[in-house]
């Protein structure tokens, strides 16, 4: 009987309860916050139910004929661990309800209680549901993937990229990454070398357009004392250093064409001279590189052999933007403040859903390595334990069209796509000042709860802070 979110779907929520009438008020106020909700009369009927159907939440009352709200906690942490049950208690039961949080329960409600205080210990339960099992799924990823940050996600396109990795690891076929600046191509060779028989051995990162174009060769393939001027003893090449490993390629199609026709002989037969060298050096060692060019362009313009091309690219993975990944912002977000706020020592446990609504709005040009730079300004300047908007950078918080202010551009725009965003930005910036209740946000504007939260729901907005 796994208590557990059923993905894509609205929270269900099990109401316990053996007064009618208090079973009639919660499901009536949890239907108008948006959840599906099931009400018992009692707890063996409840654990029936439970037994049958999948729940995110238990509000159960304590004191029941029968089975009380006590013991059906137990059972039901016997069963999962995880679970989440809220108990109400009359004033006079109050020691039965600290009780009840000792052997695990989520929280307590103490009668009378007011709508709001449901409601927010409902929201707040139901999003540590949600981020534990956002935390779960990272462990798995973490674990299958070999330890990759940057491939996290459970979005389509980054699990065909990690099945990928996983059926060439154990080969030699030498493979080309593509994808733009920052998506995360020296991870991904990284993990496909942790992933093969030779990840006991060196794994060797060459960054080809850093590296001076008179010092490539000798990086390369190391040198002799004398060889040129400054070459005061003999100098081992990183493919050397490399030899039994893998050598990674980084931004090959910077090479200049002197050194592809060397590379190229080195890459076929595993051999080479270091300069100045009159003997050939033999290595073994698997051959990963990446580019975030068309490299079949660069051949067609005459900047990059052909014959290195095919050598390089007899598999290609492609890795895809970030901006064609947004279901997988919200765990690469939560693993970078639980790396930042671990380095910085701070206590940074989470983002505001405002914060979160703006950044899975945002283009992200730089892509995961832009998110990993902007969490951790964001951890940097968080207060609390929470990054909210007013941590992010201007340039995230820059969304807004020219013509919202008055201006319309020579080209003309898009007055529903522009109205959107101005609506948009409204609704999260009213979030953020409500601390992320709907209520409060929907009296800043000056709109009913029903309205803003259809407003919310037709532009896809804070969908996590339901």
């Amino acid at each position: 009987m796994p208590i557990q979110p059923v993905v894509g779907s609205v929270p269900r929520i099990l109401v316990v309860d053996d007064e009618p009438s208090m079973q009639d008020f919660l499901e009536i106020l949890l239907q108008r916050d948006g959840y599906d909700v099931v009400t018992c009369a009692s707890a063996e009927s409840a654990l029936v139910a439970l037994e049958s159907d999948d729940f995110d939440l238990v509000i159960s009352d304590i004191r029941m004929p029968g089975i009380s709200g006590v013991e059906l906690l137990e059972r039901i942490r016997q069963l999962d661990s995880e679970a989440l049950v809220v108990l109400i208690t009359a004033h006079d039961s109050t020691e039965s309800a600290v009780e009840a949080m000792k052997r695990g329960a989520y929280d307590y409600l103490t009668k009378p209680f007011s709508v709001d205080e449901i409601s927010l210990i409902v929201e707040k339960a139901l999003e540590k549901k949600n981020l534990s099992h956002e935390n779960r799924l990272l462990r798995r990823q973490l674990g299958e993937h070999g330890s990759l940050p940057t491939t996290i996600g459970t979005s389509a396109s980054i699990r065909e990229v990690m099945d990928l990795v996983r059926q060439v690891a154990h080969t030699r076929t030498n493979i080309l990454i593509t994808g733009a600046s920052g998506t995360g191509k020296e991870l991904v060779a990284r993990s496909i070398h942790s992933l093969s028989d030779r990840r006991e051995s060196p794994f060797v990162a060459i960054n080809c357009g850093a590296i001076p174009e008179n010092l490539l060769e000798s990086e390369f393939f190391g040198h002799v004392k004398g060889s040129f001027t400054g070459a005061t003893s003999n100098k081992m090449g990183l493919f050397e250093v490399a030899n039994g490993g893998t050598i990674f390629l980084d931004e090959v199609g910077e090479l200049p064409l002197s050194l592809q026709v060397k590379l190229l002989r080195a890459i076929q037969d595993r051999t080479f001279k270091r300069v100045g060298g009159t003997t050939d050096v033999h290595v073994d060692l698997r051959i990963l590189s990446a580019t975030n060019k068309t490299l079949e362009h660069e051949v067609r313009e005459g900047c990059f052999r052909e014959d290195l091309f095919y050598r390089l690219n007899v598999i290609e993975i492609k890795l895809p933007p970030l901006r064609d990944r947004v279901t997988d912002i919200v765990l690469l977000v939560r693993h970078f403040i639980a790396r930042f706020a671990r380095e910085m020592d701070k206590n940074v446990r989470d983002i505001d859903p405002a914060a979160l609504g703006v950044l899975e709005q945002y283009h992200f040009p730089g892509n995961v390595r832009e998110l990993e730079n902007i969490v951790e300004r964001a951890v940097t300047l968080s207060r609390g334990s929470r990054i909210t908007v007013d941590c992010l950078p201007s340039t995230v918080l820059r969304r807004l069209d020219p013509a919202v202010e008055g201006r319309i551009p020579a080209e003309g725009v898009n007055l529903e796509a522009v109205l959107a965003d101005f609506e948009r930005s409204l609704l999260l910036d009213a979030l953020e000042r409500a601390g992320g209740v709907k209520k409060r946000a929907a009296k800043l504007l000056g709109v009913s709860f029903r309205s803003f939260r259809y407003r919310l729901e037709k532009l896809s907005v804070g969908e996590s802070d339901s």
